[in-house]
């Protein structure tokens, strides 16, 4: 009999999944937590795994006696132990094209709440002041201002693209990607320490490695611009959080906006939410109903395919 564990922690709803993998008379097995005794049992023998925002360390993957592919449902993959599936002969998939629309949206709709000072407004006009807008907070005409873009992949040009409707100056840095024409004459390329130099708003869209941990440090805080506003729709552990608050605090740049955290949801207490300066929000930049779909549908298809014995149309390494 054919398994596939479900750990969906952001789709308790299976249905599905169990639909479309009844096509190949695979029975389904959903948790929530890959940790627990129950679930880890069922994923030792399971032929597949589908995950979102579950680890999957070498420890977990070693005990996988049956599996052919974990999927991940989604497009981050620090969860994943990829040397050790490879080790395995366990396929790693994601879903490349995930959210780009939604993501990138969210990003330059973060950097317009700030552009155009919208929280204090709506905060002003709940306490009964109705203020000129002018009185507010300063506030910069945005065309002409500069965007930096840390990760030129496919949600880093979208918003770039969307940038460049709002009439901004795009500068970008990564080091793995070179422009193609059809942008190359919109986005300049540039070194790290010029992009944290020169930026008005920085917007965080590169994978979380070893080498992107906490690319946002003090260091590159005390090169920011003291008008500066940070932007973050990625990874949380990109940028090292007290250095952050240190920033704000110290009005050595403008504020932030995170969807992403180290710790989601942060505690109560967290610094974090105490400064009005940062905005959070609940890592929400990826949902829509069509992506929601879209990605479980994706992710389904190239377990489809590896049970049958075909190469996934996503795969992220070798076995």
């Amino acid at each position: 009999m054919t398994t596939v564990v479900i750990a969906h922690a952001s789709f308790p709803d299976t249905r599905l999944e169990t639909e479309a993998l009844a096509a190949i008379d695979a029975t389904t097995v959903y948790t929530g937590n890959l940790r627990i005794g129950e679930a880890r049992e069922a994923a030792k023998s399971a032929d597949a795994l589908m995950v979102t925002i579950q680890e999957v360390d070498a420890d977990l993957i070693r005990s996988l006696d049956n599996c052919k592919i974990i999927a991940r449902v989604g497009t981050g993959l620090d969860a994943i132990d990829i040397p050790a599936a490879t080790e395995r002969g366990i396929w790693v998939t994601y879903v490349a094209d995930y959210a780009i629309d939604e993501v990138s949206t969210h990003a330059i709709a973060l950097l317009l709440n700030h552009a155009r000072r919208l929280r204090q407004m709506v905060a002003s006009v709940k306490a009964g002041t109705w203020y000129d807008a002018a009185r507010i907070e300063p506030a910069p005409r945005l065309k002409g201002q500069v965007i930096g873009i840390i990760g030129l992949g496919r949600i880093g040009r979208a918003a770039a693209a969307k940038a460049r409707g709002l009439g901004l100056n795009i500068i970008a840095y990564d080091p793995f990607v070179r422009l193609d024409q059809d942008i190359k004459s919109d986005v300049e390329l540039v070194d790290l320490d010029t992009l944290f130099s020169k930026s008005d708003y920085i917007s965080l869209h590169t994978p979380l490695t070893e080498s992107s941990r906490h690319i946002i440090n003090a260091s590159a805080l005390e090169m920011m611009k003291p008008t500066a506003y940070l932007i973050n729709t990625a990874r949380g552990e990109l940028i090292d959080d007290s250095a952050l608050l240190e920033a704000v605090k110290a009005g050595s740049i403008a504020g932030a906006a995170l969807d992403v955290l180290v710790m989601e949801p942060p505690p109560p207490d967290s610094p974090l939410l105490q400064d009005e300066r940062i905005l959070i929000t609940p890592h929400g930049a990826w949902y829509s109903e069509a992506s929601k779909l879209d990605v479980r549908r994706k992710a389904i298809e190239d377990v489809l395919r590896v049970l049958t014995g075909q190469k996934p149309l996503s795969p992220v390494n070798q076995p």
